[in-house]
């Protein structure tokens, strides 16, 4: 088979202004070209396209999660899996050569490879075209970037494995199934990033999606966040409260502060994959019944989706909420949010047995959604059905649901809609990482 270098660069790249500096073909002179004595703006479009490349394929991502977290139901008529394979559908299968997973994936890989090159041009760039701390900079947002991305696959593939990105790309590692190395790892780049972040100086351009973050400060404290949902995954409570710590987590701050993923409808630039018109019947995203139905009665997050003028229904599943979370072509992409850090925050104090401070974060969290302070029992069990909850709809649809369900062995949990249907707990490995 062959290598996942030929793989990459066979992945469909959208064409935009901001994604010059994507290299499409990673086999190529141009690799060659831009490692051996690189120019400033070789490193700036390095950059550029390594934050470009973060959005692709995401909308099949939050996609993806969404219908198995049982989040929302996607009804395409040029796209039968989203309720045939997704949702289990009698006899069906999720498949391992297909795009919910295989684009994905392969886009993850993707931004990991640019970051590599990146670093490999660091070594030969010139003093005048990049100073020490500007380079230690660069280095560690590709770092930042690369444990980023590795995290989105293994949320993905989960004991399918992963495999551990290399500089190196014609000698690959192997898949390695346990999630936990794999989220080790995850956190060596991270803590590589957060280590050349450290007294650097950011020389590069970013995004809007970015705003507030841009330097190295910034660029730290978007680091440590990542990290503290990395260590929340693998019960490091202790940890995670440090990165929070370290990070832009604000008890009382602005739910919406955070890291995003800008789109626009200017000529040459991605528009949001997530928007679809409201009462559309061909392309459709509506909110899974449970989610209307679970709320309690005054939370203002029933706000993130809206009544249709009449329900919508495809192969037996009826959904009469669209989502409203991304109004417009332009309107940008969460990657992490301060409400997710309060959240973070909760689970860490309720695991470590400190309630009181839970306490006050979920009572933040609930009073900020228009919903009275918490009132159930205050044991472990009880709060963490209480903060599933609260992620259940302050992080709606932004890739967490089902990652929640699993790692607290509550798939079972999730409605199954249709006699046949299934909830899959993990994704196959591409078919292929697997012929490999």
């Amino acid at each position: 088979m062959k290598k996942l270098i030929i793989y990459l660069s066979g992945v469909l790249l959208a064409l935009s202004a901001c994604q010059k500096g994507e290299i499409n073909s990673l086999n190529t002179p141009v690799v060659g070209g831009i490692v051996v004595n690189p120019s400033r703006s070789d490193l700036f479009n390095l950059v550029t396209g390594a934050e470009s490349g973060l959005r692709n394929s995401f909308g099949t991502y939050l996609d993806g999660f969404g219908v198995l977290g049982r989040e929302q139901y996607r009804f395409s008529g040029s796209e039968p899996r989203w309720t045939t394979d997704m949702l289990g559908g009698g006899s069906k299968q999720l498949d391992n050569n297909t795009f919910y997973i295989t684009n994905p994936f392969a886009a993850r890989y993707q931004v990991a490879r640019q970051c590599f090159i990146l670093m490999q041009a660091l070594k030969t760039a010139r003093t005048e075209v990049a100073s020490d701390a500007q380079k230690k900079a660069f280095q560690g947002f590709a770092e930042t970037l690369i444990g980023y991305q590795l995290l989105l696959n293994i949320n993905m593939t989960d004991s399918n494995g992963a495999r551990i990105p290399v500089a190196d790309n014609a000698n690959l590692g192997p898949i390695i199934t346990n999630p936990g190395v794999v989220l080790d790892s995850v956190l060596k780049f991270l803590d590589a990033g957060k280590t050349d972040l450290t007294g650097s100086e950011v020389l590069f351009p970013l995004s809007d999606g970015f705003a507030g973050f841009k330097n190295a400060a910034g660029l730290l404290k978007f680091n440590r966040a990542i990290a503290a949902r990395v260590h929340v995954y693998r019960k490091n409570w202790a940890a995670a409260l440090t990165a929070l710590n370290e990070s832009f987590f604000d008890l009382n701050g602005p739910f919406n502060t955070g890291i995003y993923s800008a789109y626009s409808t200017n000529g040459g630039d991605l528009i949001n994959p997530m928007y679809l018109q409201p009462n559309a019947t061909g392309e459709v995203r509506v909110a899974h019944p449970s989610f209307a139905a679970d709320i309690i009665g005054t939370d203002d997050r029933i706000n993130k989706t809206a009544p249709r003028t009449s329900p919508v229904s495809s192969v037996g599943l009826t959904g009469n909420r669209d989502l409203t979370l991304w109004p417009t072509l332009s309107s940008p992409i969460s990657i992490i949010r301060n409400e997710e850090l309060v959240l973070i925050y909760a689970e860490a104090k309720i695991q470590l047995g400190q309630f009181p401070d839970a306490l006050v974060a979920i009572n933040r969290i609930r009073t900020g959604h228009n919903l009275t302070p918490y009132a159930g029992a205050v044991t472990t069990d009880a709060l963490i059905t209480e903060l599933l909850y609260q992620r259940r709809y302050s992080l709606f649809m932004e890739g967490h649901r089902w990652i929640d369900m699993r790692r607290y062995n509550r798939l079972n949990q999730l409605p199954v809609d249709r006699p046949g249907d299934d909830v899959w707990s993990r994704y196959p490995i591409p078919m292929n990482e697997s012929n490999q």
